[in-house]
């Protein structure tokens, strides 16, 4: 074998390790959680951005979010195993080990949380290490358990845009973060509700608990899903009498508000697969819209 042969074999090798353990970190997850802390990081400069300390707070969160969604498939590496959607992870597909997955996640985490300690402020770390504790070691071992995971589950992906805030505030007790909170916890709870209803049989052969038990008509789904898409009117619309947003973002976040009330409202009224997957779609651009909002708002008011 050439030395040209050698080495591109070899680059091949580098960028398939690469690619599996960026795999590990769950990209679109990890992004989320970025996306998340940059809008309460915004929100929270009162109009002065300090961008290096943005810079940071950004690596810092993309470190220990990677790290915690790395560790989380460590933790359920033989359950990803029996669901389709998550057989083919590394961990299940046999890509890395579990001691690899454990040093590479571990890593992550510590490096993340010292990285916002030292770069940012302890606040903005504590904010991130609790987000972690609570989904590593409350959501979920509870998958396995309850139905309520669901809650508990919103609450690490609702802090992310807390921990934003924190890091350009150095504080927690400013009624704008918890709207932004209040926002995203309202938005999850339909979102994985959606999710758990259309791969309900992925779940239950996994033995993951994400549907209300005894509803085999969805009576209780249904409640658990209108519920938290009230709030959310009355959660974005307080963004605007705080006087934190204007008029563009109202506009737009009410109209969106509307379609994903509009989804659930269909779920409710059928409780089947379908409009299960409307309200799932409509779930997926229902935040990101919210962000682009508030950002359009920000940058042009």
């Amino acid at each position: 074998m050439d030395r040209t042969n050698s080495a591109d074999i070899s680059f091949k090798k580098v960028s398939e390790l690469v690619s599996t353990y960026y795999e590990l970190t769950k990209p679109g997850i990890t992004l989320s959680v970025v996306a998340s802390m940059l809008i309460g990081f915004l929100m929270g400069s009162a109009g002065s951005v300090d961008l290096f300390l943005m810079f940071h707070a950004t690596l810092g969160t993309y470190l220990i979010a990677a790290g915690t969604s790395a560790h989380n498939m460590f933790l359920e590496r033989n359950l990803d195993g029996l669901m389709r959607r998550t057989s083919k992870r590394p961990l299940p597909a046999y890509k890395v080990t579990p001691r690899q997955s454990f040093i590479f996640s571990m890593t992550l985490i510590l490096a993340g949380l010292l990285y916002l300690i030292s770069m940012v402020n302890w606040v903005a770390g504590l904010v991130s290490l609790a987000t972690t504790i609570i989904y590593l070691l409350a959501y979920t071992p509870l998958k396995r358990i309850s139905a309520l995971n669901v809650f508990v589950g919103a609450i690490p992906g609702a802090l992310p845009v807390v921990g934003g805030w924190a890091a350009t505030s150095g504080t927690v007790f400013e009624h704008g973060m918890w709207i932004l909170f209040g926002i995203i916890y309202c938005w999850q709870i339909p979102h994985v509700m959606a999710i758990a209803w259309v791969c309900k049989g992925d779940y239950e052969h996994a033995g993951f608990k994400m549907l209300p038990k005894n509803d085999p008509k969805g009576i209780k789904a249904s409640v658990w899903i209108i519920v938290p898409l009230l709030l959310l009117f009355p959660s974005v619309y307080k963004l605007y009498v705080m006087g934190l947003v204007e008029w563009l973002y109202l506009a737009g976040a009410l109209l969106t508000t509307i379609g994903f009330f509009y989804y659930g409202v269909r779920f409710v009224i059928n409780r089947d697969v379908p409009t299960a997957k409307g309200l799932m779609f409509s779930s997926f651009v229902y935040l990101p819209l919210i962000w682009i909002f508030i950002f359009l708002d920000w940058m042009i008011l």
